[in-house]
């Protein structure tokens, strides 16, 4: 038995920094001595690509051993020239069998242990094929407790199912102290880490990459990186100002709407919340003015980010409008706020940070919510400020544009150039 107060005295968790700093950012400040890590994600997004750089990298400082268990040891050293991968203290093996991977861990004394993948292992105990819910979840037990008594960090890749979940049994997620869910478009090069569970530091910490020629690297500028390949001045684009963990990333959000023969019409989604995204629509027939009743809505978040954050709803709702009413805004525009059931715009967390790094992507204008503007301390430097209360206060923006245009500001707008910026 422990007293609490010297637990509270006790120095600060030693981690060992993985020579990416956008990793580093999503785990907490590195790993941690003694943890079990779990990264997941399909198939081609480059899950082997990020564990074996981040040994290589790793290794240049403390023993690490990388057991590839899906490659032959020939395949393994390929890929690892490929990327450059020559640190001295890195030690690579070829092993499907628990026995021998915690025997050539136990040889090898690492502080880091790194095996892809925890479905490709198996113990030969078991009758069960590798893979299998038995197989992993003792497989995932056996390397968890080992890390725990050797010391030693252990890094697994896990495989996902079709619908994006992480394959196994649940269990898997409860056994390790890290879930990090790796993201993206294969056809795409960014990259996307995000943190579903830490026991040693904040959840729902993202990481952004972009993939070269050489591998995985950080990308330097997430919003820039994110934003790079935007078009300007086009109906049906928005910005949004995300807050994912403690940093704020802007993100074009993309709406097309299209008259449908369907009954019920067609809400398709990607890389946002499908069932907010029903909402919103719902709200801007209701509050907005704007009729989608008989039109299909398409809404996706370019870059390859899930976009979580409720305060991107009015980015949504703005896509959505601009793309149905066929008008681009004057001005490059931040939207951030929260969209209620009664057309109201309520407040979000980190509006500041939010309008900083609007203003420092060199955006033109901010709409943000008009709730709790006394607790404000900044409106943002060098950038345009509007404050809305409703969802139809918000969209007054791009009804603004219509009326320089001398366009009628009816709820139908169908004879405005469909690309054109105002």
């Amino acid at each position: 038995m422990v007293r609490a107060a010297e637990l509270a005295a006790e120095a600060p968790v030693e981690r060992l920094a993985t020579g990416f700093g956008e990793l580093d950012r999503v785990l907490g400040g590195g790993l941690v001595p003694g943890s079990a890590v779990l990264l997941g994600g399909e198939p081609g997004v480059g899950k082997s690509t990020l564990l074996l750089q981040a040994a290589d990298r790793l290794a240049a400082t403390v023993p690490v051993l990388y057991v590839g268990a899906e490659e032959s040891i020939g395949q393994v050293g390929r890929r690892a020239r490929r990327l450059g991968v020559s640190a001295a203290e890195l030690r690579l093996a070829a092993e499907t069998e628990l026995g021998r991977v915690l025997a050539a861990a136990s040889r090898a004394a690492p502080r880091v242990l790194a095996v892809d993948s925890v479905q490709a292992v198996r113990d030969g105990t078991l009758p069960s094929a590798a893979g299998s819910v038995a197989q992993v979840r003792r497989v995932a037990d056996a390397l968890v407790e080992a890390s725990r008594r050797g010391g030693w960090a252990t890094l697994l890749v896990g495989h996902v199912t079709k619908d994006g979940l992480l394959a196994g049994p649940k269990t898997l997620e409860h056994l390790v102290d890290v879930v990090l869910a790796f993201e993206g478009d294969e056809r795409s090069g960014r990259r996307v880490v995000r943190c579903v569970k830490n026991r040693y530091g904040a959840v729902d910490e993202v990481g952004v990459f972009e993939m070269t020629g050489a591998g995985l690297a950080d990308a330097q500028d997430p919003s820039a990186t994110l934003l790079g390949s935007r078009v300007r001045g086009v109906a049906g684009s928005a910005i949004a100002a995300a807050r994912e963990g403690r940093r704020t990333l802007l993100v074009e959000v993309q709406a097309l709407t299209a008259g449908s023969a369907l009954a019920a019409p067609r809400r398709n989604v990607v890389g946002v919340d499908a069932g907010r995204t029903q909402l919103i629509c719902a709200v801007l027939e209701r509050w907005g003015g704007i009729e989608l009743g008989g039109s299909d809505v398409y809404v996706a978040a370019t870059g390859g980010l899930r976009v979580s954050d409720p305060g991107a709803d009015l980015a949504v709702a703005a896509a959505i409008a601009s793309g149905h009413l066929r008008v681009a805004a004057a001005i490059e525009t931040a939207w951030m706020g929260e969209i209620g059931l009664c057309g109201e715009l309520r407040e979000v967390a980190g509006i500041e940070g939010r309008m900083a790094e609007a203003a420092r992507m060199g955006l033109g204008r901010c709409v943000v919510p008009a709730a709790g503007r006394g607790a404000r301390t900044s409106r943002g430097e060098g950038i345009e400020v509007v404050e809305a209360e409703r969802v139809a206060d918000a969209l007054a923006a791009l009804r603004e544009c219509c009326a320089k245009r001398n366009v009628a500001a009816t709820n139908n707008f169908l004879d405005t150039d469909p690309g054109a910026d105002v």
